[in-house]
């Protein structure tokens, strides 16, 4: 099957499974990709965590911060999520470099917030300029991401959050629920997720020390439900991130092959299905990145 008949079936089935997703597969290697949608802009979600653990091994690399201060974490000050500090229910302090590693692998709300009071933003999307990655607007911290109609609702209620993040958005990506307007919220599209990986994964002017960490960090992702099963094996490492708001599910990594194949992945997606737990989107998404990537490694 060629390329283009190969997209056009993948995004069929994506559409008939209710998504609309922003893909690309890039060979980091020769530069060739595949690609749907891969400048389509959707709310980043949890995967600002990445740029933002970059930008602040960077401000430790040069002496700005120190990664073993210790930091106070209060319950009090906890960021709505299920994992890490979050759920803790007793302060505790916790060094700068330990705070990295719970937002990446873990997915850490609150230490990704503590991170962003060390690391503001706006210096996170400086930073990102500076590397000449574009395309990833940083425009709040996680919290913010808390703060949705879905945390006012009780639990047999949350399909009602859903149904109001699938039928209120604008053709231009406006949204009256801000987390998920582009325009106002943290975003990227595929491409440019993509860029970020290739920045990490290939020289550039990111630090060496800081994109191995950050490597090293996103290898140790402890969220392998999404992407994972179609690119983990022995033969092969897999290191990403997700992302997940509302009806968002995302993820972007790179697949490294025992044979030296290097592919950066990144897919990003909307659900017009009104159900919390989707793991059949989560599947089809492993799918199609993974049929994009097998039609390039051929």
């Amino acid at each position: 099957m060629n390329d283009d008949a190969l997209l056009r079936e993948l995004g069929e089935e994506l559409d008939d499974a209710g998504l609309r997703g922003s893909f690309l597969v890039r060979d980091l290697r020769s530069g060739a990709e595949l690609a749907i949608d891969p400048d389509l802009e959707f709310p980043s979600a949890s995967l600002v965590k990445v740029p933002l653990v970059a930008a602040t091994l960077e401000r430790i690399r040069t002496g700005e911060l120190d990664g073993a201060r210790p930091v106070l974490v209060e319950p009090g000050e906890a960021v709505v999520g299920p994992t890490g500090t979050s759920q803790f229910r007793h302060p505790a302090r916790i060094a700068v470099e330990d705070l990295l590693y719970l937002a990446v692998a873990l997915s850490d709300n609150t230490a990704a917030d503590t991170l962003f009071g060390l690391t503001p933003p706006d210096r996170v999307a400086a930073m990102l300029g500076e590397w000449g990655v574009r395309g990833i607007t940083v425009r709040h911290a996680i919290r913010e991401l808390s703060d949705t109609v879905a945390e006012r609702l009780d639990p047999a209620e949350k399909h009602l959050a859903q149904t109001l993040a699938i039928g209120s958005g604008t053709v231009g990506r406006g949204h009256p629920i801000p987390q998920l307007d582009v325009t106002r919220g943290s975003s990227g599209s595929a491409r440019a997720f993509v860029d970020l990986a290739q920045a990490l994964w290939t020289p550039s002017r990111i630090h060496p020390d800081v994109a191995a960490r950050v490597r090293e960090l996103m290898r140790l992702n402890l969220l392998r439900q999404r992407l994972a099963p179609e690119f983990s094996s022995d033969a092969s490492v897999w290191s990403s991130k997700t992302g997940t708001l509302l009806n968002l599910r995302h993820e972007f990594g790179v697949v490294e092959h025992s044979d030296g194949g290097l592919f950066a992945v990144a897919a990003l997606t909307e659900s017009r299905v009104p159900a919390v737990s989707q793991p059949g989107a989560e599947a089809l998404m492993a799918r199609v990145a993974r049929a994009m990537r097998d039609q390039l490694r051929r």
